[in-house]
């Protein structure tokens, strides 16, 4: 039974792409979308190589960085910089309750914070960037009073 669904199937295309009247143009046609397919798959793999070789230097790069051997000695502004871009990098911290000073290597964390496990998260976040030093936590929870020098 399938034998012959293949055989008529068969016979349907030859009759198709070898009509005298019209099978010229139809043999052209699909010979021109099989070639515009082709390129279509050359060039998703050529974005997709793109892609995966720069993933590849990018994670290399990071390798490479990762030890923090190599830092350039920072100054104050830039060490805070630094830690604030790393800190609000994802956008899930408080950037405007924050407030980040270095000074001497030591980075100066200020401001309020709604969880106490997120004042944990921000204090290793800080510890574990190139350049730091030491971490002064002096976040606080809204209700309760900021931290500072007793007076």
């Amino acid at each position: 039974m399938y034998g012959y669904v293949v055989a008529a199937l068969a016979g349907a295309i030859l009759a198709f792409f070898l009509d005298p009247d019209r099978g010229r143009s139809r043999r052209a046609v699909t010979a021109d979308r099989l070639a515009a397919l082709a390129r279509r798959g050359a060039r998703a793999a050529e974005r997709q190589r793109r892609r995966v070789a720069a993933d590849a230097y990018g994670i290399g790069r990071k390798v490479a960085h990762a030890d923090g051997g190599d830092e350039v000695d920072l100054d104050d502004a830039t060490l805070a910089q630094k830690v604030m871009s790393e800190l609000f990098r994802d956008g899930s911290l408080p950037k405007g309750a924050l407030n980040v000073n270095a000074e001497n290597g030591v980075v100066y964390l200020r401001g309020e914070v709604e969880r106490p496990e997120l004042i944990v998260e921000i204090v290793e976040r800080a510890r574990r960037i190139g350049g730091v030093v030491d971490v002064e936590d002096l976040l606080h929870l809204p209700a309760r009073p900021r931290p500072g020098p007793d007076l």
